[in-house]
């Protein structure tokens, strides 16, 4: 069994869908793959046929994985009711509202549930592709961290780290995200993705052969900025999509699955990353 983890430099660098993708070319390409997000604050949720919430990401790289969507996926699901407070959903079932500095510090009695559930999971499948939250560099709230690095640490998983081009900055935001983590936190890093590229890559080029130099890590994805119709958190893409407002069918999800695939296999190095996970990218 082995795993990989997908953090962001920001919210919306495009974790979720960076994952639902490599969700589907792990099952494409032979393995059984189970999606993790340990904690997730969402106004998004999909409701199980048993009545169980998880969030909508963790729902749509489920379908990616062949898989039923199931709480173990999602164990913690924040639904925000205001400013400072929030439901709090524990394995898909409604807890209790509470205000952020009450959960910030009930949330590492959690930890020893994360972690069950997490070695439940890791028994029983080939490869776990896990997200991380926001971003792993937020100091004033790296402590008792159970999304992030802390989720790393507990599941010795490899890190690739995603930023968002099209905000400007992407150089600034990984060299800032890589330094503000501890030591052993950076040597978890093992690739870097710049996500929502527009125009010629070769003026790219330059900057992305000085972020490899300054870090010392390779980038090892660079993802267009591509039109999906995906309900999706963390984005690829910034647009009003149509399926907002008009549902899928299961083979329009399908195809669109396919096609993020498509776009991962093409602009990031899924040798590299099957090596980093010790595993042979050979189909099983």
């Amino acid at each position: 069994m082995t795993n990989i983890m997908i953090q962001g430099t920001t919210s919306s660098a495009g974790k979720s869908l960076m994952c639902t993708g490599l969700c589907r070319i792990f099952k494409e390409d032979g393995y059984k793959v189970y999606p993790f997000k340990s904690q997730n604050m969402s106004s998004k949720y999909y409701t199980t046929s048993e009545g169980y919430k998880i969030s909508t990401a963790q729902t749509l790289q489920a379908i990616a994985a062949g898989l039923k969507p199931h709480p173990n996926m999602n164990p913690i699901l924040l639904i925000p009711k205001s400013d400072k407070g929030s439901m709090v959903v524990i394995r898909g079932e409604d807890k209790e509202d509470m205000e952020a500095v009450e959960y910030f510090k009930y949330k590492n009695t959690l930890r020893p549930m994360i972690l069950d559930i997490y070695k439940e999971i890791e028994k029983e499948n080939d490869i776990v592709v896990i997200e991380g939250a926001g971003s792993p560099a937020e100091i004033n709230l790296k402590q008792n961290d159970i999304v992030n690095m802390g989720m790393a640490e507990m599941a010795d998983a490899p890190v690739l780290l995603v930023a968002d081009i099209d905000r400007g900055g992407v150089f600034a935001s990984l060299y800032g995200t890589v330094m503000l983590l501890e030591e052993h936190e950076r040597k978890r890093i093992k690739g870097l993705i710049i996500n929502k590229f527009r125009g010629d890559k070769t003026l790219l080029d330059p900057g992305i052969k000085m972020i490899e130099e300054i870090l010392n890590i390779p980038v090892v994805g660079t993802i267009p900025f591509a039109h999906l119709e995906l309900v999706d958190e963390d984005s690829l893409i910034d647009y009003d999509k149509e399926c907002n407002t008009n549902p899928q069918t299961e083979e329009e999800l399908e195809r669109e699955l396919n096609k993020l695939a498509i776009i991962l296999r093409e602009n990031m190095d899924m040798d590299y990353i099957y090596k980093i996970m010790g595993l042979d990218n050979q189909v099983c």
